[in-house]
């Protein structure tokens, strides 16, 4: 999310990429804080495990005014004993939500490996600068181009913050690339639909839209994180289902602060 001289000029451009990547941001704003209860399904029971933390502030990429937002994923005592998890994500997207900068450093069981990716956009195209870090310390760099909008797991969650959910019908999907470290490839996001959905431990119900990442192996489906985002102009993440390669985690909103909009979601305390 920052740029210089070069990037203002940029900014201006009307790169076939780039300008498809731009979206009016209605839901968030700077000083925004969500914090989370981790839950995992430990043989068969859910057992509180830590919490995870997503806050945005602003700053500036090669000079450009930007948002920076980190999502900080901990485990507690008590999981770390059979899997201990730190997980950190930061993506940087300007405030017209064009992603720059993506990371995730994480040690999750004793396995440590980061993934970054760098976006640039020139002559019409994505330009994507990828490093790869593996367990044993071993890094790999990557290149890619791309004529179409590329995301990465944060950004593409920040960006759908500020989709017209009035536009879709239940079940529609979208189809976009996805970058980490080491490659690109297309991921779906499709709309379940609108569900009330009463928060774990608490008398607040929330009217939601939600929406699943999914992915195809032999064209079935496989899903890889499913969010619950508030049916209001903040669309505010208040439930995420995560499908883990050791099983399944749900990380539910117990505090917000830095909201841009009214909470008008919620329909029963």
């Amino acid at each position: 999310m920052i740029l210089t001289l070069v990037g203002l000029m940029l900014l201006g451009m009307t790169g076939t990429a780039h300008a498809q990547c731009r979206m009016e941001n209605k839901a968030f704003q700077s000083g925004e804080t969500l914090e989370y209860t981790l839950h995992f399904n430990w043989k068969f029971i859910w057992v509180k495990a830590g919490t995870a933390t997503l806050t945005t502030r602003s700053t500036t990429w090669n000079g450009v005014p930007c948002f920076k937002s980190h999502l900080i994923t901990r485990t507690n005592k008590r999981l770390d004993k059979f899997f201990a998890m730190r997980d950190t994500l930061v993506s940087i997207v300007g405030h017209d939500l064009v992603p720059y900068y993506y990371k995730k450093a994480a040690n999750e069981g004793g396995k440590y490996y980061v993934d970054e990716v760098w976006y640039d956009y020139k002559n019409g195209q994505t330009h994507l600068r990828q490093h790869y870090l593996n367990r044993r310390g071993i890094g790999r760099d990557t290149s890619n181009v791309s004529v179409e909008c590329v995301y990465d797991m944060l950004s593409m969650m920040l960006s759908s913050r500020s989709y017209d959910a009035t536009r879709f019908k239940e079940g529609e999907k979208l189809v976009f690339p996805m970058a980490d470290g080491r490659k690109i490839e297309p991921t779906t996001l499709i709309y379940r639909g609108k569900k009330n959905f009463r928060m774990e431990e608490s008398d607040t119900t929330y009217r939601c839209l939600v929406f699943s990442f999914v992915e195809y192996e032999k064209k079935k489906e496989k899903e890889i994180i499913t969010f619950y985002i508030t049916d209001d102009d903040n669309h505010t993440p208040v439930r995420l289902d995560l499908f883990l390669k050791f099983g399944t985690a749900k990380a539910f909103l117990n505090k917000a602060k830095g909201l841009r909009n009214p909470s008008i979601s919620i329909i029963r305390r």
